[in-house]
């Protein structure tokens, strides 16, 4: 497979990532009970178009450079379909959350933010503000039913989108087919039929019989001594999550068990366990005693050389090369003697703050229409993909099942894509789900995914909703976690080659609580029962 076909894979194969960013802000109920207002008579609640008299409203959003939106045919057939005509006021990408912050400051704000991220921080602020409306009583009023079937089916989303102040201020991009936090670890195929696997190991126990294995019975065939069982770069690359699971570490570095207490990863219970068990692998040659000091570039030249056994990267061939196959299995995260074992990362399905309505807006029912259209997956196939005929087709439209159209005049199809919708390389509100991938699947995604809910499925939890800090809380946090990460890294590393002896642990803990980890764990635990009795 070409470069530019890989690309376009891992391209495809990534989700969005929700953050954890947080803050606090004043109170304002301004469209917070009824969702009222003096426009209210004038919009249909049902069907299209949205309001009988054409209206006129500004957007900000950021330019990924491909084509103006007011060219988009998106925009112009939502024209045609609701009634609602936008005049646009679009900066670059690159600095369009600077421009952003001008434009709020300014006073003269945009009847609407559509696209990009707000941070939580200003969602708070500028809601507080009134400079952004609360949207709750327009979801709940009956001008967002789509929207509302996923908030009631979904109370965590409702939850997250939710400000201390017990408003929403913004809207989201939702994933509910989301389950990787980030890509698995992958088995060498070739290595585990020649050594005779037909399961891939379920404990730490046959996770080094195999590594030792690979070591010792030459499953390459070459003659020579030169397979490397387990690699990664730094650890960073998603060893140290999958592997930590086996310890019961929900990671990311903070995290809330199935019983809500939060921890903090390279602290908790558990951790010393995985050292213990990463050092024994280092001892034994079984952990790639490059991995602190090579790049991906030198991970992946490794698996092209078939040296490799065990290695985390998004699809397996992107390491050992050749084409995508069923061959080199996705790594099931085994047990260890922890109880509650193995525990696997789920992506939240979240992306916050990708829209929101100004004060400036005097028409927030009929705007609420428009943008709930997107949490339908009808709304979703024409935001991402324009309308149909042109990139897709519906081949039974009750399922939503679609089948991909080249583009026009011999186009490069995502190129083309970008310069139909907004919806290229930038968050929007909408909905994803297994209806809106219907058809776009080939047979090695489709493995990919019965792969996916026999092995992580099963055990993969949200490691930590979203949730709102207090601005200083959120200051002290940001500066606690900068300082620990340098630190908990650079012992991680010292542990597992042993320059660290493992009987300094309760040194390194004490340093590490010295450092606020325990006071950052408190103050996320406060926040985490907050939310969890929002």
């Amino acid at each position: 497979m070409g470069k530019g076909k890989k690309v376009l894979a891992l391209i495809l194969s990534l989700t969005l990532c929700a953050s954890l960013l947080a803050a606090c802000g004043g109170k304002s109920d301004e469209g917070s009970s009824s969702g009222s207002s003096a426009s209210a008579a004038e919009v249909n609640k049902e069907g299209f178009p949205i309001v009988n008299e054409p209206v006129t409203l500004t957007m900000m959003g950021p330019d990924m450079g491909m084509a103006k939106w007011s060219d988009m045919l998106f925009f112009k057939e939502m024209e045609k379909k609701t009634g609602i005509k936008f005049q646009f006021q679009n900066a670059p990408n690159e600095n369009f959350e600077t421009k952003r912050q001008l434009v709020l400051a300014s006073g003269d704000y945009p009847d609407v933010f559509f696209g990009g991220q707000f941070k939580a921080a200003d969602e708070v602020n500028y809601g507080g503000q009134g400079v952004l409306i609360p949207l709750e009583g327009y979801i709940d009023g009956g001008y967002a039913p789509n929207l509302k079937k996923i908030l009631d089916e979904n109370p965590d989303v409702r939850k997250s989108i939710t400000t201390p102040d017990g408003h929403i201020y913004s809207l989201p991009f939702i994933d509910l087919a989301a389950v990787w936090y980030m890509g698995p670890m992958w088995y060498n195929g070739e290595f585990l039929k020649k050594l005779g696997y037909d399961q891939v190991p379920q404990t730490t126990d046959e996770l080094y019989t195999f590594l030792k294995r690979v070591k010792t019975e030459d499953p390459n065939g070459n003659g020579k001594a030169d397979e490397i069982p387990l690699t990664s770069v730094k650890l960073n690359d998603g060893i140290r999550m999958w592997l930590m699971g086996s310890f019961g570490i929900g990671y990311e570095d903070i995290y809330a068990d199935a019983n809500g207490k939060v921890s903090y990863a390279f602290t908790a219970d558990g951790y010393k366990d995985y050292l213990t068990f990463m050092n024994k692998l280092w001892n034994e040659e079984l952990l790639d005693h490059e991995t602190f000091s090579q790049t991906n570039e030198q991970k992946k030249a490794k698996g092209n050389n078939n040296q490799v056994a065990l290695f985390q990267d998004y699809h397996a061939y992107f390491t050992l090369g050749g084409e995508p196959n069923t061959e080199d299995v996705m790594y099931q995260p085994v047990k260890s003697n922890v109880e509650g074992s193995p525990v696997a990362a789920k992506h939240p399905g979240l992306a916050k703050g990708p829209f929101a309505i100004s004060s400036s807006n005097k028409h927030p029912e009929a705007t609420m229409r428009w943008v709930d259209y997107f949490y339908s997956t009808e709304g979703s196939d024409f935001l991402v993909n324009g309308p149909e005929g042109l990139l897709f087709e519906y081949v039974n439209k009750d399922t939503f099942e679609k089948k991909r159209l080249d583009a026009p005049d011999g186009k490069d199809r995502e190129e083309y894509r970008a310069t139909i919708t907004p919806a290229y390389g930038i968050n929007l509100p909408q909905i994803a789900n297994e209806q809106t991938s219907n058809g776009f699947k080939d047979d090695f995604s489709k493995w990919l995914d019965e792969e996916t809910a026999k092995k992580i499925t099963p055990i993969a939890r949200v490691p930590f909703p979203s949730i709102y800090l207090s601005q200083d809380e959120q200051s002290q946090v940001t500066s606690i976690r900068s300082d620990l990460k340098t630190y908990v890294e650079q012992m991680e590393a010292k542990f597992i080659t042993g320059q660290e002896p493992l009987s300094n642990y309760d040194k390194y803990i004490e340093t590490a609580n010295k450092m606020g980890a325990q006071k950052m764990v408190d103050m996320y635990q406060a926040a985490y029962d907050q939310w969890k009795n929002n």
